[in-house]
């Protein structure tokens, strides 16, 4: 399991180096499956830039970047040639409803625990969290984007607090949940 949840991204340098760390792979040689699904908005379609960018700036190549907008679901077994799932943010409620009228949700939790690496943006990490009914239930716990103040960084025991809050510059990286869960970022 690799799963950094985030509010924006690889917003800082140490956020970007855990997932290169994480990653343990070439750059240039990841394929990665960019997700823009939730952005059905102005606001949200305007930093769908920024989020390709990520991708762009740690070294994985255009060309290993599909973008996937989720109009029908993906099998397993075709999920797995993928490296990285990128989900972007928007509409959690629309990100959601997407994944679970698809049946993408059941490739995704299994691409997960067959230590499929995944980075969520803002909607794209509040999927995993219990803030919505019929979530993808990977945490235990509501989650908060875009705070003012969050988390402390380090290591997280669980069971986890009612309420985890995420500014733009740290992350919840989750290698085994619920064993090696911490807070990155400040």
């Amino acid at each position: 399991m690799r799963v950094l949840l985030t509010s924006a991204g690889l917003e800082t340098e140490e956020i970007k180096k855990y997932f290169l760390d994480m990653a343990g792979k070439e750059m240039s040689c990841v394929k990665a499956l960019f997700i823009p699904t939730a952005a059905v908005d102005a606001d949200a379609i305007e930093v769908l830039p920024k989020c390709m960018n990520d991708l762009l700036k740690c070294g994985i190549l255009n060309k290993n970047i599909r973008v996937y907008d989720l109009h029908v679901g993906m099998d397993s077994k075709e999920l797995q040639q993928y490296d990285l799932v990128y989900l972007c943010g928007g509409s959690t409620q629309y990100l959601l409803e997407r994944i679970n009228d698809t049946n993408f949700n059941k490739s995704l939790m299994e691409y997960i625990h067959n230590n499929g690496m995944v980075i969520g943006v803002s909607a794209g990490s509040l999927i995993f969290s219990n803030n919505l009914p019929d979530n993808l239930g990977l945490i235990d716990t509501k989650l908060d984007v875009h705070c003012a103040a969050g988390e402390r960084a380090g290591k997280l025991i669980y069971p986890l607090k009612d309420n985890l809050k995420l500014t733009n510059t740290c992350a919840l990286a989750i290698r085994d949940f619920p064993d090696e869960m911490e807070i990155i970022g400040g």
